[in-house]
């Protein structure tokens, strides 16, 4: 086995390694050894040579900051017009595609016997309305007669009360005639006078009696009377209602047959073709609003803080060059349970119909401005913890990381926040230095 390109590869691969991936221990090493060697052989005191790298001087500016979101077209309304009854379709078929207006006829049903229906409903509210009138005025007819019995009862009780009284009269007399007789000083003739004149009027109480319970018995029989009446009236009243409620039923049910636009919009699907049985429920068409257009995203947590309603939005859909101009009308307030994002919708206006219902569209929110700066995206770089950011000519001279956040992408560059107002960013080299590295730069001229 030969032994020397084994050492050599080792030897290689070691050198490699500190050059690449452990270079501060390499540059350590090397400054150790320099401090160690020889005074004749020691080298001067100036340290590393410095390694030669391109820079730019950025300035922070102030930019206007937006969430950016890619999401869909979605039309402002879509329903499915069905029918709320059943029967044959009459009219004929709106094509797809086709613009109808609101309140236009998408589908007429055959009305069948339904006039019939309404006739008899028209019909049976004629004849409930006509009884009332007569069931009204018997209320009154029912009443007198409840007066004439009440004034009945009061004459019957003041004739009871009239008998009564010449009752204890003839007990009165009859009795004084009674004692007269027993002591001499009456004949028997008045005292058969008395006896009856005290039976008449004892008769004349019972006759007064009965009377009164007859009386009583009509004033019953009027106030029942008088009751059946008023039910009566109930009954023409309920029947009239009941009736209306037939008719407007009728009427509704014919009302039915014609299947009207709910709003001016565009024909999706074509409209059911004449001849086919609609049952209830059956889809008669549908229909689509897509003036004004609603965009819809969704924007993750760490953006939601910066969208707000009514803020302006520019959108560019992917199958056109055209920008879309609008503003936020909704932001989700509970986010969606998968995705942990928030919907967004923005409303642009569509009168020339040129935006379709979904379409993919890049949305872009307005958000607060804030400081930032425009530089090359070749000049990002990571550092060893994985860090975005970039290196800059510390005042030193030596190379220090310094790391960024990503604000927004542009044809330009790239725009970061999280630096000085004013930093000299490596553009070319930063790859070949670390933190500490002695650096020559060479400045050009911001492009950005």
């Amino acid at each position: 086995m030969r032994l020397m390109p084994i050492l050599t590869a080792i030897l290689v691969t070691v050198v490699v390694y500190f050059v690449v991936v452990d270079r501060g221990t390499l540059l350590a090493i090397a400054q150790v050894s320099v401090e160690d060697a020889p005074a004749e052989v020691a080298m001067p005191d100036e340290g590393p040579e410095a390694v030669s790298v391109v820079a730019m001087t950025s300035q922070a500016s102030t930019i206007d900051d937006a969430v950016v979101l890619r999401g869909r077209t979605e039309a402002a309304r879509s329903v499915d017009v069905r029918a709320e009854t059943s029967g044959l379709v009459i009219s004929e078929p709106l094509d797809k595609g086709s613009y109808v207006e609101e309140g236009d006829l998408l589908c007429e049903l055959d009305p069948g016997a339904r006039q019939a229906t309404l006739d008899e409903a028209l019909g049976r509210l004629a004849e409930a309305r006509a009884r009332l009138p007569e069931a009204e005025a018997r209320v009154p007819e029912a009443e007198a007669k409840q007066a004439e019995a009440v004034a009945r009862v009061a004459e019957a009780e003041a004739r009871l009360a009239e008998a009564e009284a010449r009752l204890a009269e003839a007990e009165i007399n009859y009795n004084a005639a009674s004692r007269l007789s027993e002591d001499g000083f009456a004949s028997e003739t008045r005292l058969a006078n008395a006896e009856a004149a005290l039976e008449s009027a004892r008769a004349s109480v019972s006759s007064a009696q009965a009377t009164l319970s007859s009386t009583t018995a009509g004033i019953k029989g009027a106030e029942a009377g008088v009751e059946g009446a008023v039910a009566a009236v109930q009954g023409a009243q309920a029947a009239i209602v009941s009736a209306q409620a037939q008719v407007a039923s009728s009427e509704r049910e014919i009302d039915r047959l014609r299947i009207t636009a709910p709003f001016a919009g565009l024909m999706e699907t074509d409209a059911a073709e004449r001849g086919s049985l609609l049952q209830a429920g059956g889809l008669c068409a549908t229909i689509i609003q897509l003036d004004p257009i609603r965009l819809v995203g969704f924007v993750p947590e760490i953006g939601v803080g910066k969208v707000e309603l009514g803020a302006p939005a520019v959108a560019r859909l992917a199958s056109a060059s055209e920008e879309l101009r609008g503003e936020v009308t909704y932001l989700a307030r509970s986010a969606d349970e998968t995705t942990r994002t928030f919907r967004v919708e923005v409303t642009v206006d569509n009168a020339d119909l040129s935006v379709s219902d979904g379409q993919t569209v890049e949305i872009m929110i307005r958000a607060e401005g804030q400081d930032a700066h425009l530089l090359p995206q070749s000049a990002l770089t990571l550092n060893d913890d994985g860090d975005l950011g970039i290196r800059a000519v510390a005042d030193d001279s030596t190379a220090a990381f310094m790391p960024v956040q990503m604000v927004r992408d542009s044809g330009e560059g790239i725009w970061v926040s999280g630096l000085p107002e004013r930093v000299d960013v490596i553009v070319v080299g930063q790859e070949y230095v670390i933190d500490g590295v002695p650096v020559d730069p060479t400045y050009r001229e911001n492009e950005g």
